[in-house]
């Protein structure tokens, strides 16, 4: 094999058209804009989502909520589940040992579901 005798495959290098030249070439005289109308000009054509002044379907359609980043670091736990926990204070390393939150946990939030009876204290949740 010799640099000289390299080609590309075949069908891999399309020839780019050429418009204006002619109209025998299929694409001379109005260089297959058609004939007037905003979208033959030069630089005629509208910003997108733009339907001609009628209203555009991004302000038809209801606006959605959003999901919450924060959410998905928040863990929940129930009264019951701290009542199991041994020792007097409650923080978030002791719920991720005990509970085994996952690792992306950095808050809790105390869900009053359950009966807590011992005097449990907790702290940052």
């Amino acid at each position: 094999m010799h640099l000289n005798t390299i080609a590309p495959a075949p069908g891999s290098k399309k020839t780019a058209k050429r418009v204006g030249r002619g109209v025998g070439s299929g694409l001379g005289k109005t260089c297959g804009r058609g004939h007037k109308g905003q979208k033959s000009r030069s630089g005629g054509f509208s910003k997108r989502g733009f339907e001609g002044g009628q209203q555009p379907l991004q302000r038809r359609l209801p606006k959605v909520g959003f999901r919450s980043r924060k959410a998905a670091t928040t863990a929940e736990v129930r009264l019951d589940v701290i009542a199991n926990i041994s020792g007097e204070v409650v923080d978030l390393l002791a719920l991720k040992s005990a509970v085994g939150f996952r690792e992306n946990t950095l808050r809790a939030k105390l869900v009053a579901s359950g009966w807590s009876s011992n005097g449990v204290t907790d702290k940052g949740l």
